[in-house]
């Protein structure tokens, strides 16, 4: 006869504990830990592990050549220059951003180069699987299967009857392995265990597969769950949106086959999502000439690119005693310190006047590169003085006033060449090794010398 322990499960969300607690660490509820019984020995029998022996490094053949490239390049760029076939990939990002679409877009595009694809859901019905694929994709391929059902064990037996070469699972909170009940979805010990059955299914030697998961998000915006299923996967994708309803960005916020850090960026149309190959051209006016003051353009390094971005400032006077500092792109006080800067180098008065900070596509301005061209948007406005439409800003700016170095300036300088500006004003204290002929590079050691520039 088994013999039973006592388990503590939370009646909110499902968390469990071997010992009482008085509020759950899970969702925080109190009082809701309420004592269960639970066999010891468990109803499925786990399959003894293959014994694994030591390999010489040298020998062992890397996966990282071996990979799949999809028809979406950003999402390649994302994913180090294509999918690797044995790896666990998790997306995150909030409720409508476009996660579901963006992976049914990936499977039918792998089903195109010769994969077999399951899209297995535990969220939607198949009806409503197939309704969303009518609506973004053109032709729906033969080798892409959907399965609509929470068990795990379930899809693991598809994915064995089919033999598909890459897996879907939307969602991994919705998902349940019959070992591990009463426990039900989306907690920890279901969400954990099942992102082991996965990753075995993923890393099988004789059978390597690609597995996607889609991960709830938080409402702070971080993946749900325990911090073990971030360390299980081999990358994490977080998908972001901005205030261009339009706009998404994907960010790899650890990659094992590929640069954490790296940005995608897609346009979210009425036929799904399509890659934006282009950014810095996305993220500038389309006018040939700048007719407007209030208007700087800079360079910004996202992930390992250079992206060319117009960041547009308003200044007007305020009639009341705390005067209006907007910017969604950037910290508040980040931009009071600039403006301090402003004040005290460039001997203007702001105290008196409202400043509205915006960037080309609702892009972040985290980099300090970016401070030289807000100034100048910013003094440009202030003064009524329009900026040349052909000169990029790359500094930052110290609180003395001067113009400091940046870095990775000369891929920065590249992209600006290669964009077709024509002149760039950078710090006096950069040192390039790089020589442009089509650009001319402007040093200025102050921020006064750098506004004189016409």
């Amino acid at each position: 006869m088994a013999k039973k322990k006592s388990l503590y499960k939370c009646s909110e969300c499902g968390y469990e504990s071997s010992g009482y607690l008085g509020k759950c660490p899970e969702c925080g509820s109190w009082g809701s830990l309420k004592e269960v019984l639970e066999d010891t020995k468990k109803a499925v029998k786990k399959e003894k592990s293959v014994r694994s022996k030591a390999m010489q490094l040298k020998t062992v053949t890397s996966s990282n050549s071996d990979r799949l490239k999809t028809s979406f390049e950003e999402f390649n760029r994302v994913m180090g220059e294509g999918i690797v076939k044995d790896s666990v990939t998790i997306l995150t990002a909030k409720p409508g951003a476009g996660k579901s679409t963006l992976l049914l877009q990936i499977a039918n595009d792998a089903c195109k180069k010769g994969l077999k694809v399951l899209y297995a859901s535990g969220e939607e019905s198949e009806s409503q699987i197939k309704q969303r694929a009518d609506r973004i994709l053109d032709t729906i391929e033969d080798d892409l299967y959907i399965i609509s059902d929470m068990s795990l064990d379930n899809i693991k037996e598809e994915v064995l009857r089919v033999d598909a070469d890459m897996v879907v699972v939307d969602s991994i909170q919705t998902v349940e392995l019959d070992e591990y009940k009463p426990s039900r979805p989306a907690s920890p010990t279901q969400t954990v265990e099942c992102a082991y059955e996965l990753v075995n299914l993923a890393k099988n030697i004789q059978r390597p597969r690609i597995v996607f998961i889609v991960g709830q998000m938080t409402k702070d915006d971080e993946l749900r769950g325990v911090r073990t299923l971030e360390h299980l996967v081999d990358t994490v994708l977080v998908m972001d949106t901005y205030q261009n309803d339009s706009l998404r960005t994907i960010i790899a916020s650890k990659n094992r086959y590929g640069a954490t850090g790296e940005m995608g960026f897609m346009n979210m149309q009425e036929k799904g999502l399509v890659s934006i190959d282009n950014p810095s051209e996305y993220f500038v006016s389309s006018r040939k000439e700048n007719n407007f003051p209030g208007s700087a353009i800079t360079v910004n390094m996202e992930g390992t690119r250079p992206v060319i971005l117009e960041v547009e400032a308003l200044v007007t006077k305020s009639y009341t005693p705390y005067p209006s500092r907007i910017s969604e792109n950037m910290s508040r006080e980040k931009l009071n310190t600039l403006l301090s800067i402003m004040e005290k180098r460039l001997i203007v008065d702001m105290f008196d006047k409202n400043v509205v900070i915006k960037s080309m596509g609702g892009l972040k301005l985290k980099e300090d590169a970016s401070n030289l061209a807000l100034i100048a948007a910013i003094y440009s406005q202030l003064v009524n003085k329009v900026l040349s439409s052909d000169t990029v800003y790359i500094a930052d700016i110290s609180l003395t006033g001067e113009l400091k170095k940046v870095s990775q300036l000369e891929r920065r300088l590249k992209e600006a060449e290669r964009m077709g500006y024509k002149r760039a004003v950078i710090s006096s204290e950069a040192k390039l090794s790089t020589k442009f002929t089509k650009l001319e590079l402007i040093k200025c050691s102050s921020l006064i010398d750098a506004l004189k520039i016409k």
